[in-house]
């Protein structure tokens, strides 16, 4: 776990006044999460939200992302892992085209992902919106056919599930 992979899990967080918080539907991740972050000297707790719902929560302070800079290329790898673990998503049904994507709310955001992928050699399509009337401020890019496997061997990811279907392309 490195802080610069913290601070793109973080763009899936909820931002609280202290706190982070990161959800996810993997127990096992969230494990991994929590373990990551105590290595970096701050705490971390897991909880499960609701009696009935596979959500568990990761809760940790504010203060370890603060003053981080993106800078190195291991960084802006480390980085772009976090945020496709948090907000990319992959083709997971064998019956559909294999696709790999980044989706996020805030496009200037997304916009720095793909200007790093890009200095990395992995080709991107245009940044879009999906459908205006749904919401107009929800913006989507893919990764081209020709740079999945640059993705997933430069990238790659430490989601239990993502990793899986990322190694499937290698």
């Amino acid at each position: 776990m490195t802080k610069p992979y913290l601070l793109g899990m973080a763009h899936d967080g909820t931002s609280r006044q202290s706190t982070y918080r990161i959800a996810t539907n993997s127990r096992e991740f969230a494990q991994f999460l929590k373990i990551g972050i105590r290595k970096l000297h701050v705490g971390a707790w897991i909880y499960k939200e609701g009696k009935s719902r596979n959500l568990w929560i990761v809760e940790f302070p504010k203060k370890i992302l603060r003053d981080i800079e993106i800078r190195s290329k291991n960084d802006k790898i480390e980085y772009i892992r976090g945020y496709f673990d948090a907000e990319g998503g992959i083709a997971k049904n064998s019956s559909v085209r294999y696709y790999l994507y980044f989706c996020q709310k805030d496009k200037q955001d997304l916009l720095q992902v793909k200007h790093y992928l890009e200095e990395l050699s992995i080709h991107c399509g245009v940044i879009h919106n999906p459908s205006k009337t749904v919401d107009p401020n929800y913006w989507r890019f893919y990764i081209s056919a020709r740079s999945y496997n640059d993705f997933a061997k430069i990238i790659g990811s430490v989601h239990p599930e993502k990793r899986q279907f990322l190694r499937m392309k290698i």
